[in-house]
Protein backbone atom coordinates (compact mmCIF):
# COMPACT_ATOMS: atom_id res chain seq x y z
CA UNK A 1 0.00 0.00 0.00
CA UNK A 2 3.29 2.33 1.25
CA UNK A 3 4.23 1.74 -2.09
CA UNK A 4 1.37 2.41 -4.63
CA UNK A 5 0.99 5.57 -2.33
CA UNK A 6 4.52 7.00 -3.30
CA UNK A 7 4.00 5.60 -7.26
CA UNK A 8 0.30 7.87 -7.28
CA UNK A 9 1.84 10.82 -5.37
CA UNK A 10 4.93 10.55 -7.63
CA UNK A 11 2.96 10.23 -11.19
CA UNK A 12 0.72 13.32 -9.44
CA UNK A 13 3.78 15.98 -8.75
CA UNK A 14 5.09 15.13 -12.32
CA UNK A 15 1.85 15.21 -14.29
CA UNK A 16 0.74 18.28 -12.69
CA UNK A 17 4.63 19.65 -13.16
CA UNK A 18 4.03 18.89 -16.93
CA UNK A 19 0.80 20.24 -17.32
CA UNK A 20 1.47 23.73 -15.71
CA UNK A 21 5.03 23.55 -17.61
CA UNK A 22 7.29 23.88 -14.95
CA UNK A 23 8.41 20.84 -16.81
CA UNK A 24 9.14 21.98 -20.24
CA UNK A 25 8.20 19.76 -23.59
CA UNK A 26 11.72 18.34 -24.73
CA UNK A 27 12.96 18.64 -21.03
CA UNK A 28 15.19 15.71 -19.98
CA UNK A 29 13.62 13.52 -16.62
CA UNK A 30 16.63 12.23 -14.50
CA UNK A 31 16.07 9.86 -12.05
CA UNK A 32 18.49 11.33 -9.21
CA UNK A 33 16.89 14.62 -9.53
CA UNK A 34 13.38 13.39 -9.08
CA UNK A 35 13.86 11.59 -6.39
CA UNK A 36 16.00 14.81 -4.78
CA UNK A 37 13.04 16.81 -5.79
CA UNK A 38 9.82 14.21 -4.74
CA UNK A 39 11.97 12.43 -1.56
CA UNK A 40 11.49 9.18 -2.92
CA UNK A 41 13.31 5.97 -4.04
CA UNK A 42 13.84 5.23 -7.45
CA UNK A 43 11.12 2.21 -8.04
CA UNK A 44 8.12 4.65 -7.41
CA UNK A 45 9.79 7.27 -9.84
CA UNK A 46 10.03 4.84 -12.20
CA UNK A 47 6.91 3.27 -11.91
CA UNK A 48 5.14 6.63 -12.35
CA UNK A 49 7.10 7.71 -15.36
CA UNK A 50 6.18 4.33 -16.95
CA UNK A 51 2.59 5.46 -16.30
CA UNK A 52 2.77 8.82 -18.20
CA UNK A 53 4.66 7.29 -20.47
CA UNK A 54 1.85 5.03 -21.32
CA UNK A 55 -0.36 8.35 -20.98
CA UNK A 56 1.89 10.27 -23.50
CA UNK A 57 2.95 12.69 -21.41
CA UNK A 58 6.53 11.25 -21.54
CA UNK A 59 8.82 9.58 -24.48
CA UNK A 60 11.41 6.75 -23.06
CA UNK A 61 13.86 5.16 -24.67
CA UNK A 62 15.36 2.59 -21.95
CA UNK A 63 18.53 2.66 -20.80
CA UNK A 64 19.42 6.06 -22.51
CA UNK A 65 16.97 8.93 -21.96
CA UNK A 66 13.27 9.76 -20.69
CA UNK A 67 12.04 13.44 -22.04
CA UNK A 68 8.34 15.59 -21.38
CA UNK A 69 6.96 14.53 -24.52
CA UNK A 70 5.21 17.86 -26.77
CA UNK A 71 1.84 18.37 -27.51
CA UNK A 72 1.11 15.71 -30.27
CA UNK A 73 -2.24 16.97 -31.36
CA UNK A 74 -3.49 13.75 -32.90
CA UNK A 75 -2.61 11.25 -29.76
CA UNK A 76 -4.68 14.44 -27.47
CA UNK A 77 -7.51 14.79 -30.60
CA UNK A 78 -8.17 10.75 -29.94
CA UNK A 79 -7.61 11.53 -26.10
CA UNK A 80 -10.36 13.86 -26.67
CA UNK A 81 -12.89 11.70 -28.81
CA UNK A 82 -12.37 9.14 -26.27
CA UNK A 83 -12.75 10.70 -22.99
CA UNK A 84 -15.67 12.85 -24.72
CA UNK A 85 -17.69 9.35 -25.50
CA UNK A 86 -16.65 7.83 -22.15
CA UNK A 87 -18.60 11.43 -20.39
CA UNK A 88 -21.29 10.66 -22.56
CA UNK A 89 -21.73 7.34 -21.10
CA UNK A 90 -21.88 8.05 -17.70
CA UNK A 91 -23.71 10.58 -18.23
CA UNK A 92 -26.11 8.57 -19.58
CA UNK A 93 -25.63 5.87 -17.00
CA UNK A 94 -25.86 7.62 -13.86
CA UNK A 95 -28.82 10.44 -14.41
CA UNK A 96 -31.53 7.76 -12.99
CA UNK A 97 -29.47 7.07 -10.12
CA UNK A 98 -28.14 10.85 -9.27
CA UNK A 99 -29.61 11.92 -5.73
CA UNK A 100 -30.58 15.96 -4.71
CA UNK A 101 -26.85 15.23 -2.64
CA UNK A 102 -25.17 14.48 -6.37
CA UNK A 103 -26.74 17.44 -8.00
CA UNK A 104 -25.88 19.88 -5.19
CA UNK A 105 -21.94 18.82 -5.67
CA UNK A 106 -22.46 19.45 -9.57
CA UNK A 107 -23.84 23.03 -8.81
CA UNK A 108 -21.11 23.03 -6.04
CA UNK A 109 -18.28 22.40 -8.27
CA UNK A 110 -20.02 24.56 -10.85
CA UNK A 111 -20.11 27.74 -8.93
CA UNK A 112 -16.44 27.05 -7.76
CA UNK A 113 -15.59 26.86 -11.69
CA UNK A 114 -17.34 30.13 -12.05
CA UNK A 115 -15.58 31.86 -9.14
CA UNK A 116 -11.77 30.32 -10.08
CA UNK A 117 -12.59 32.02 -13.79
CA UNK A 118 -13.46 35.26 -12.50
CA UNK A 119 -10.12 35.13 -10.12
CA UNK A 120 -7.96 33.93 -13.42
CA UNK A 121 -6.70 31.15 -10.65
CA UNK A 122 -6.71 28.02 -13.38
CA UNK A 123 -5.77 25.36 -11.12
CA UNK A 124 -8.73 26.46 -9.54
CA UNK A 125 -10.92 25.84 -12.51
CA UNK A 126 -9.60 22.27 -13.56
CA UNK A 127 -9.89 21.09 -10.08
CA UNK A 128 -13.62 21.97 -9.77
CA UNK A 129 -14.35 20.85 -13.96
CA UNK A 130 -12.44 17.43 -12.54
CA UNK A 131 -15.35 17.45 -9.48
CA UNK A 132 -18.01 18.57 -11.81
CA UNK A 133 -17.35 15.66 -14.13
CA UNK A 134 -16.20 13.20 -11.30
CA UNK A 135 -20.03 13.07 -9.68
CA UNK A 136 -21.49 11.51 -12.92
CA UNK A 137 -18.67 9.06 -13.20
CA UNK A 138 -18.86 8.05 -9.96
CA UNK A 139 -22.30 7.71 -9.80
CA UNK A 140 -22.04 5.63 -13.19
CA UNK A 141 -20.55 3.05 -10.85
CA UNK A 142 -18.72 1.50 -14.00
CA UNK A 143 -14.77 0.60 -12.94
CA UNK A 144 -14.08 -0.34 -16.51
CA UNK A 145 -15.36 3.35 -17.73
CA UNK A 146 -13.47 5.14 -14.63
CA UNK A 147 -9.85 3.05 -15.25
CA UNK A 148 -10.18 4.26 -19.36
CA UNK A 149 -10.67 8.13 -18.58
CA UNK A 150 -7.72 8.07 -16.07
CA UNK A 151 -5.59 6.48 -19.32
CA UNK A 152 -6.79 9.17 -21.44
CA UNK A 153 -7.33 11.87 -19.41
CA UNK A 154 -4.09 13.44 -18.65
CA UNK A 155 -3.02 13.88 -22.44
CA UNK A 156 -5.92 16.39 -22.33
CA UNK A 157 -4.91 18.44 -19.36
CA UNK A 158 -2.61 20.69 -21.20
CA UNK A 159 -5.34 21.68 -23.51
CA UNK A 160 -7.76 22.01 -20.77
CA UNK A 161 -5.24 24.56 -18.80
CA UNK A 162 -5.64 26.70 -21.84
CA UNK A 163 -9.07 26.71 -22.26
CA UNK A 164 -8.97 27.57 -18.37
CA UNK A 165 -6.77 30.47 -19.03
CA UNK A 166 -8.48 32.52 -21.63
CA UNK A 167 -12.28 33.45 -22.60
CA UNK A 168 -13.09 30.22 -24.02
CA UNK A 169 -13.28 28.26 -20.40
CA UNK A 170 -16.65 30.82 -19.41
CA UNK A 171 -18.62 29.24 -21.50
CA UNK A 172 -17.91 25.61 -19.77
CA UNK A 173 -19.72 27.40 -17.08
CA UNK A 174 -23.46 27.98 -18.94
CA UNK A 175 -22.89 23.87 -20.51
CA UNK A 176 -22.51 22.57 -17.30
CA UNK A 177 -25.96 24.73 -15.77
CA UNK A 178 -27.21 23.16 -19.02
CA UNK A 179 -26.16 19.52 -18.05
CA UNK A 180 -27.01 19.99 -14.47
CA UNK A 181 -30.99 20.77 -15.46
CA UNK A 182 -31.13 18.47 -17.65
CA UNK A 183 -29.97 15.90 -14.87
CA UNK A 184 -32.36 16.76 -12.62
CA UNK A 185 -35.17 16.53 -14.86
CA UNK A 186 -34.15 13.33 -15.67
CA UNK A 187 -33.41 13.49 -19.12
CA UNK A 188 -30.67 11.55 -19.58
CA UNK A 189 -30.11 11.32 -23.30
CA UNK A 190 -30.08 14.95 -23.67
CA UNK A 191 -27.76 15.62 -20.49
CA UNK A 192 -25.52 13.11 -22.12
CA UNK A 193 -25.29 14.09 -25.58
CA UNK A 194 -24.65 18.00 -23.82
CA UNK A 195 -21.41 16.72 -21.69
CA UNK A 196 -20.52 14.89 -25.14
CA UNK A 197 -20.66 18.74 -26.80
CA UNK A 198 -18.77 20.01 -23.90
CA UNK A 199 -15.67 17.92 -23.69
CA UNK A 200 -15.53 18.68 -27.76
CA UNK A 201 -15.34 22.22 -27.00
CA UNK A 202 -11.82 21.35 -27.16
CA UNK A 203 -11.31 21.25 -30.68
CA UNK A 204 -10.83 24.92 -31.42
CA UNK A 205 -7.39 24.81 -29.17
CA UNK A 206 -6.17 21.56 -30.45
CA UNK A 207 -6.94 23.29 -34.06
CA UNK A 208 -4.83 26.42 -32.83
CA UNK A 209 -1.83 24.04 -31.67
CA UNK A 210 -1.78 22.48 -34.91
CA UNK A 211 -1.88 26.02 -37.17
CA UNK A 212 0.90 27.53 -35.03
CA UNK A 213 2.59 23.92 -34.99
CA UNK A 214 6.25 24.46 -36.84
Amino acid sequence: MARSLLRDDAYRAIRDAIVDGTLAPGERLVDSELIDWLGVSRTPIREALSRLDQAGLVRSKPGRYTIVAPLDVRATREAQAVAAALHELAVRSAVPALTETELALMRQANQRLAEALEAEDVDGALAADDDFHAVTVTAAANETLHAMLDQVTPLLRRVERVRFASLAGRGSVAQHSRIIELCAAGEAEHAAVATRHNWETLEPLLHAEETDAP
